[in-house]
C-alpha cells in the first residue's frame, strides 16, 4: 500500500490511463470502463479498475505538473507492478495544432531540472514506447480521429512570462504541457511502456479556449485512441 495511493495489491491493472485531472478519471471510469471499482480517493486524486472489452485497466489521476505525476507514476510502477501507462491530458496548442486536436507524442522536452535529477545529471531524451505509439497512430487511422504525431514539451511553468514559447515553435513543438517528459523518464527508468496522448484545450497564441466542463468530459477521442491502442 503506496503512500499516494493506498490501493491494495491486485486493484490496480497492470495497464492504466492517467488524466491529469481526477475528475476526468472518474468520467472515463463511469463512462468507459465496466464495473469500476474505486480503489483509491487519497487528496480526492480518484483511481479506478474496471474492464474494457473484458480486459483489467485502472484509470488514475495525477494532478499537474511534473513533480505530482512522478508521484504517481513512480508509485504505480515501483509499487504496483504496472506496465503501460498512457497519459491522457490537455496541452496548449502551437500551430499547425488547432483547438481540440489530438496530439500522440512521440518526444517529451523540457525546461525542467527534473529530468536531470532522475538522471544523475544526464541530458537524457526521453520517448513514447514505440511499440504503444505505433499501435495508437494505426488505431487513430481506424478510427477516423484526426490527429498530429511528433514532439511536445512538459514546462515547468504554466503562466511562462519567458520567450521559449518562441524557441518551441521553431523546434516544431506541437504542444506544451507540463507531465509527459516525467513519465517518460520513469517508464524508461523502470523499463515500462508509456505513451502520452494529449488533446489541445487551449491555444498558445490566445485564439481559442475549451471550458473547464468541456476539459473534464469532453475528450472522448483520446481515451478512445488510449484504450484502442490497449485492445
Amino acid at each position: 500500500m503506496s503512500t499516494h495511493i493506498a490501493a491494495k495489491p491486485g486493484e490496480i491493472a497492470e495497464t492504466i490511463l492517467l488524466p491529469g485531472d481526477p475528475l476526468r478519471a472518474k468520467w472515463i471510469a463511469e463512462e468507459f470502463l465496466d464495473k469500476p471499482m474505486l480503489y483509491s480517493s487519497v487528496r480526492n486524486m480518484f483511481g479506478y479498475t474496471g474492464y474494457h472489452q473484458g480486459k483489467k485497466v485502472s484509470v488514475q489521476g495525477t494532478g499537474m505538473g511534473a513533480p505530482s505525476i512522478g508521484i504517481y507514476a513512480h508509485e504505480l510502477f515501483d509499487e504496483y507492478g504496472v506496465q503501460r501507462a498512457i497519459r491522457v491530458g490537455t496541452s496548449g496548442g502551437l500551430a499547425p495544432t488547432k483547438l481540440r486536436d489530438v496530439v500522440i507524442a512521440m518526444t517529451a522536452s523540457t525546461d525542467s531540472n527534473i529530468n536531470r535529477r532522475d538522471t544523475n545529471g544526464l541530458d537524457f531524451a526521453p520517448s513514447a514506447s514505440f511499440e504503444l505509439l505505433e499501435k495508437a497512430v494505426a488505431k487513430a487511422r481506424e478510427l477516423g480521429i484526426d490527429h498530429h504525431v511528433g514532439g511536445i514539451a512538459s514546462g515547468d511553468l504554466f503562466y511562462d512570462n519567458t520567450d521559449s514559447l518562441e524557441q518551441w515553435k521553431k523546434l516544431g513543438i506541437l504542444a506544451l504541457e507540463m507531465e509527459t517528459n516525467q513519465l517518460y523518464t520513469l517508464a524508461a527508468k523502470f523499463r515500462r511502456q508509456a505513451l502520452s496522448i494529449v488533446t489541445v484545450s487551449d491555444m498558445m497564441d490566445g485564439s481559442g479556449h475549451t471550458s473547464s466542463e468541456e476539459r473534464e468530459t469532453g475528450f472522448r477521442s483520446m481515451v478512445q485512441i488510449a484504450l484502442a491502442t490497449l485492445d
